[in-house]
């Protein structure tokens, strides 16, 4: 195989239909085969299915503190949305690359990969890790036993680069997430005997407007961060699901919620506010006129913010290899405060930009896996 460009490769990637609830597999396959090529081996780490797996591979001495470079394979559906090109096509023209995952966040994997026959033509005494991750897009789920495993390793990282978009500036936090799904299990009548029944979709509209008075409460004095647009913490009710007919009290209700947090605060505690007023308040009330009703609390996602020193090394770091002086925090997760957790330093930085994501006709431009490019090759330069 000759070799390819981060273009070339990423119109290979996106081809590849990993959307989460689909295997990786195949697109780990392709990426195994070309890691080969050039003398690299790679380990995978299934999940328990078996139909998805992490994968990690080492340029380098391992016994000596490296990089990381991290990116997810899986993106978003793109159904029910209106595409003007095959969405897997991987289609190149006018200086972009088409597609879903183009910007979110195949476009990095790419050019990490397209870096590779530098990194092996040179002595690295500094390795590089390149850890390919799946189901990011469900909740930073698939990433967490690839942390864990290099949480044991002799040696561990001293720092990690989370490939996300971000026009290729650099990332130093982001917030933590913590999404909630609630059950409201009521009792039913017809609607005339309304009084003998517990209406599940009445509570679920109490407990609704609890938690947008949380939201509002932490907007209006809760602590601020002003690096970020919203600088406050957010509490925020997204799906709500109850009854069928008007002329039936409903027994089932189902509301979906978030609290998005900045490091000042802890999703946990705020989370714990809203069930202790479902529970303590709530529940009794409707277990009052039928004992068996309920709320029930199931954890969607839990997902922790970054929060990286702005005088980090790795900030620094990051910095000179992009060229650039400042730094910043985003509105979305990302995988990097997983690895924060397990003490390495981490920060966000990649190429595309993340208002492309999750959007139909999604694209990358060329020039900016090329920056990208620059930035691997300036590290690979600081690694020797």
């Amino acid at each position: 195989m000759s070799k390819l460009s981060a273009a070339d490769i990423l119109s290979q990637l996106i081809q590849f239909d990993t959307v989460s609830h689909r295997s990786n597999l195949e697109l780990l396959d392709w990426v195994e085969t070309y890691l080969e090529i050039f003398g690299v081996k790679a380990r995978r780490i299934y999940d328990d299915t078996g139909k998805k797996a992490n994968l990690i591979a080492t340029i380098g001495d391992p016994t000596v503190p490296g990089y990381i470079l991290s990116g997810h394979v899986d993106v978003v559906p793109v159904d029910d949305q209106d595409w003007s090109f095959d969405p897997f096509g991987g289609e190149i023209r006018d200086g972009m690359v088409l597609g879903r995952g183009a910007s979110d966040m195949k476009g990095y994997v790419a050019c990490v990969l397209a870096a590779v026959p530098e990194m092996t033509a040179k002595p690295l005494a500094t390795p590089l890790h390149i850890v390919l991750s799946h189901d990011e897009e469900v909740g930073c789920i698939g990433v967490r036993t690839a942390i864990a495993d290099i949480a044991q390793w002799e040696a561990l990282p001293k720092g990690c680069f989370v490939g996300e978009p971000t026009d290729m500036s650099v990332i130093i936090g982001h917030k933590a997430k913590r999404a909630e799904r609630v059950v409201i299990k009521g009792f039913t009548a017809h609607s005339s005997l309304a009084p003998t029944a517990v209406n599940s979709v009445e509570y679920a509209a109490r407990l609704t407007t609890f938690i947008s008075d949380l939201g509002r409460d932490l907007q209006k004095n809760g602590a601020r961060d002003p690096y970020f647009d919203v600088p406050h913490t957010t509490a925020h009710v997204g799906v709500s699901h109850g009854g069928s007919m008007v002329n039936i009290v409903p027994d089932h209700t189902q509301i979906d919620f978030e609290v998005r947090a900045i490091s000042a605060d802890n999703p946990a505690e705020l989370v714990e506010q809203v069930r202790a007023f479902a529970k303590e308040t709530l529940e009794p009330q409707m277990q009052a006129v039928k004992p068996d009703c309920s709320i029930h609390f199931e954890t969607l996602s839990d997902t922790p913010g970054l929060d990286t020193r702005p005088d980090a090394d790795i900030v620094a770091t990051a910095k000179a290899l992009s060229q650039k002086n400042n730094h910043s925090k985003v509105a979305f997760g990302t995988e990097a405060g997983l690895f924060a957790e397990v003490h390495i330093p981490t920060v966000v930085v990649g190429p595309g930009n993340i208002d492309r994501a999750h959007k139909p006709d999604e694209f990358i431009k060329v020039s900016e896996l090329e920056s990208c490019s620059l930035f691997l090759s300036n590290l690979i330069a600081q690694c020797v």
